[in-house]
This record gives structure tokens, C-alpha cells and sequence, in this order.
């Protein structure tokens, strides 16, 4: 990114796809929260760019719940995936780089979905790093829940609810050569069946892969494989990716995940980089942190994603 874009926040206040309520609370959370004495605006225009805060998405919002449903909610989440996608493009077409606040990672269908269709246009493919402590890829068949926030990446590497698969009009939103996911550590039986059936083992680089090798070298091939799509990447970012001790306000904590710098550093080295299209962050729930730091990291790392540095 250059200081010259303009920077197009929008709110996605999304929680009925996990299975903890709170995450649609985020929004508004990292919006209005005082960090070191700015609200999140305030910074992002001391960085030097130029801001429009779009406001929220209208979320068609569940009323009964359906006994047995899978996936859950599916109904809602189509109604608000139109509006979804619609603001997302609206942001594109003004030439706006989007920051995009959830909300539970189930948002990432639509919010994808409206960026690959976006590039789909130009004739371009664009990738995807995808940092969490979980896979997301499951299927209505191998999720345990049925919660729509474990199923988004399978969705859109075309598999699960055809009409999930088929927003947009169009499958698969994402080609997995520009695929990488970045910290997984929680992996459902069925996902590890997805992962090696669609030949993605080689994309994912879990904590393991980061004891062993350092965050710094697993985000640079994250990068390189990303970046390789000519029209650069998105980034989704789920504050559960980081351990617990330094964001303990999200609804799915694992131990064991990375570190405050090492989750810093991630995106310092993403923004390093200039080939990032699009931002988001998701799963913070405000009902869940303890004094208000995970709202408070997920500021910090929104800026650090837009290019912030020590010096």
C-alpha cells in the first residue's frame, strides 16, 4: 500500500455464524475503542491516508432457530451475504482499499466473494493468507456444529452448500496455487481429510511449522504464494490465531498460538510486501476480553496491516 490510497472502512456485524454469541459486538468495539488516547480513525488518518468510515452492513438477523440445520442459519446468511457483497464492491468500485471489521469469520464468503468478483472483472486472480488458529474447511458433512464460521474456506475453495459455493455467480472464488493459511493448530478429523484431498498440505503453515522454522520464514512463503496471483492478495486475519494470554476475547481459544510480535510482525512484514488488496479482521468479542485488550491488539494490528513500523 501507498499513503496516496484511500482507506474505505466498513463494519460487518455478523455473529450468528459461531456459536458464541458476542463477535458482531467487535465492530463497534474496535471502532470506538481509545487506543494510547485515538480512536481508530484518528490513527489511521495519522498515518497518512485518506479515510471514509462506511459504517455497517445491514445483517438479516436469525428469529427462530431451525432444529437440526446445517448449515446454520443458512437462510440469514444468504440474505446478508447480497448486502455483504454489495457494500464490498461499492468500496472497489470507488477505488477504496477495504478495511473490513467483523464479526465471525463466516463474513469472509461474502466479503471474498465480492473481492474475487471484483478482480473476475479485470480478468485477474486474486490469493488469499488466512490467519487462524482453526482451517474453516469444513462441510456441512464434516462439521461437528454446523456453525457457518468453520465452513468459509471450504466454501470458497468451491466445496460445501452449493449456495454458499455459487454466490456471485461463479465457483471457485479462490484458486488454491494463491492460497495460504498462516497458524492453524485446531484441525476437526474431517478437515484433515479436506485439506489432503485438495492437495493443500503444502499451503498450510501451522504452529508447528513455525516452531520449527520462525514466523519470519513461514509468512515469507505465505507471501510468496499469495503474491504469485496478478492481482496480489486479501488478507483475513482471526484474532484466535493468536495465543490466548495476549487476545483472550474471542469465542474458539486455543492454546498455544502465536505470540503479540509474532502476530505484529505477520503484518508488518504483509504490508512490507505492497501486494495486499484488502483487509479484515474478525472474531472479536468484547463480551469475552478482559480489559479490553484484545479490542484494543486488534486496533493495533489494523495498523500495523496498513503499514505502521517501530520506526
Amino acid at each position: 500500500m501507498t499513503r496516496e490510497e484511500k482507506i474505505g472502512l466498513l463494519g460487518v456485524p455478523l455473529g450468528f455464524g459461531a456459536g458464541k454469541t458476542g463477535s458482531e459486538l467487535g465492530v463497534n468495539a474496535m471502532r470506538l475503542s481509545i487506543v494510547r488516547g485515538e480512536r481508530l480513525a484518528d490513527h489511521i488518518r495519522g498515518l497518512g491516508y485518506a479515510f471514509t468510515d462506511h459504517g455497517d452492513v445491514t445483517i438479516v438477523q436469525p428469529i427462530d432457530p431451525v432444529e437440526d440445520e446445517n448449515p446454520k442459519h443458512l437462510k440469514e446468511m444468504l440474505a446478508s451475504s447480497e448486502n455483504i457483497v454489495r457494500a464490498v464492491t461499492q468500496i472497489l468500485e470507488d477505488e477504496e482499499f477495504p478495511v473490513i471489521l467483523g464479526g465471525d469469520h463466516a463474513i469472509a464468503i461474502a466479503t471474498f466473494s465480492a473481492i474475487s468478483a471484483h478482480y473476475r472483472k479485470r480478468e485477474e486472480e486474486i490469493g488469499l493468507i488466512w490467519f487462524d488458529a482453526h482451517s474453516d474447511i469444513n462441510t456441512p458433512e464434516t462439521s461437528p456444529s454446523g456453525n457457518i464460521h468453520g465452513m468459509p474456506l471450504a466454501v470458497l475453495l468451491g466445496e460445501g452448500d452449493r449456495n454458499l459455493v455459487d454466490l456471485c455467480g461463479f465457483a471457485p472464488k479462490l484458486n488454491k496455487r494463491y492460497f495460504a493459511h498462516v497458524g492453524a493448530r485446531d484441525v476437526d478429523p474431517g478437515e484433515r481429510s479436506q485439506i489432503e484431498k485438495l492437495g493443500l498440505r503444502d499451503h498450510f503453515f501451522t504452529m508447528s511449522d513455525i516452531d520449527r522454522r520462525g514466523m519470519a520464514a513461514c509468512v515469507t512463503d505465505a507471501i510468496e504464494i499469495a503474491s504469485a496471483a496478478p492481482g496480489g492478495f486479501a488478507v483475513t486475519f482471526d484474532v484466535d490465531g493468536i495465543d490466548p494470554r495476549f487476545a483472550p476475547g474471542s469465542g474458539t481459544l486455543v492454546r498455544g498460538g502465536a505470540t503479540y510480535r509474532e502476530a505484529h510482525l505477520t503484518l508488518e512484514m504483509i504490508a512490507a510486501s505492497g501486494k495486499m488488496r484488502s483487509f479484515e479482521i474478525v472474531e472479536v468479542n468484547p463480551l469475552l476480553d478482559q480489559s479490553n485488550i484484545t479490542v484494543e491488539l486488534a486496533c493495533e494490528l489494523i495498523l500495523s496491516a496498513l503499514g505502521k513500523t517501530i520506526l
